[in-house]
């Protein structure tokens, strides 16, 4: 079938008994007049398995801009689960999020009960049973198979290590690899698969007075959420890396020994001691949060809640949240994941 269009002006003293009709083509001009005899145009516009276009005319668009238009709206639907797949199936990247993933909807960013609930799941209690005691803290989920980021000083000197999923469920877990220098540890749980993961985000892209939230079980409060502000970045934090000092702080019940600004905080540090840039916080954290989420608008993980501040004259039992928390940026956990996976900087 041929189309044409009719220039404005044009054939305009021509008569057409079927004006105001519905147009679904027409036929070569005609200079003689119409038949009137001519048999009513048909109800419904005939189906034809090809189309040509009339020579000069201009190619009709609409419908394959409405079909170019649908195809970007459902890529953009699912490129976060395009990108999880791959990730999934290299396993090589399964961990890094680009800057433009959202794990909650663009309606709901910045809505912190939907932020805690897309990333709740992802994100664990530990307890490790210690030579003379024993700690409590968090932990991220970065694999569906189970393999876990948190604190070296939340499984330091562990001699059993149990995580619970915030569905109720328990593993026995297996340290992978540990990095005291930085204070992270990678480990893996046993028999675990179809784990939900955090996506990481990038924690250069983290400005002073960004939203926050945090996720953690601080005290044993298994999926508790606090919110907050960044309120500084690159925060020299101290902490110990002696493993006995560990063990004696968790058991005292504080177990975040760390020092800011020559002052010594949570208890003694230790005579071994490694330095990190952290993000500061403004979101309540108390102990038990250690290796647990600290979290963008976006859902993304940015940070692993490592320290907060207490008074130097405060024992670590009385320890609490005064609104100075801090975190090891995400970009630093990513750069070090292949020496943890790889069995850690200490092994």
């Amino acid at each position: 079938m041929t189309e044409s269009f009719r220039r404005d002006g044009e054939y305009e003293n021509q008569q057409n008994p079927y004006q105001g009709a519905q147009q679904y083509g027409s036929a070569p001009v005609n200079p003689s007049p119409v038949n009137p005899e001519w048999p009513p145009p048909p109800p419904h516009q005939p189906v034809y398995a090809t189309q040509t276009e009339a020579p000069g005319k201009k190619k009709r668009t609409r419908g394959p801009l409405a079909l170019l238009a649908a195809v970007a709206i459902v890529a953009a639907a699912i490129g976060g689960g395009t990108a999880y797949g791959i990730q999934e199936l290299t396993h090589k990247d399964e961990t890094v999020a680009t800057t433009t993933t959202s794990v909650v909807p663009s309606s709901k960013k910045g809505d912190i009960a939907a932020i805690a609930a897309a990333v709740s799941p992802s994100i664990v209690e530990i307890k490790a049973t210690l030579g003379n005691g024993s700690s409590t803290g968090s932990g991220v989920i970065i694999t569906s198979d189970g393999e876990i980021v948190t604190n070296n000083h939340v499984i330091a000197g562990a001699t059993q290590i149990k995580v619970s999923t915030s569905d109720g469920k328990t593993y026995t877990a297996k340290v992978v690899g540990t990095d005291s220098k930085k204070d992270l540890a990678l480990i893996k749980l046993e028999g675990a698969s179809g784990l939900k993961t955090a996506s990481l985000g990038d924690s250069a892209a983290v400005d002073v007075g960004d939203s926050v939230i945090a996720i953690g079980s601080p005290e044993g409060l298994t999926g508790t959420v606090t919110s907050g502000i960044v309120s500084a970045l690159n925060r020299d934090v101290t902490v110990s890396t002696d493993e006995s000092q560990g063990q004696q702080q968790q058991q005292q019940g504080g177990g975040w020994p760390f020092e800011f600004g020559g002052q010594q905080f949570n208890g003694d540090t230790g005579n071994s001691t490694t330095t990190y840039k952290a993000l500061q916080t403004d979101a309540s954290l108390n102990p038990g949060n250690s290796g647990g989420a600290l979290i963008d608008m976006n859902g993304n993980i940015i940070g692993i809640n490592s320290a907060m501040y207490s008074a130097s004259s405060a024992s670590s039992s009385d320890a609490g949240s005064v609104g100075l928390g801090f975190a090891i940026p995400i970009n630093t956990v990513k750069a070090d994941l292949a020496t943890l996976r790889a069995g850690g900087s200490d092994s």
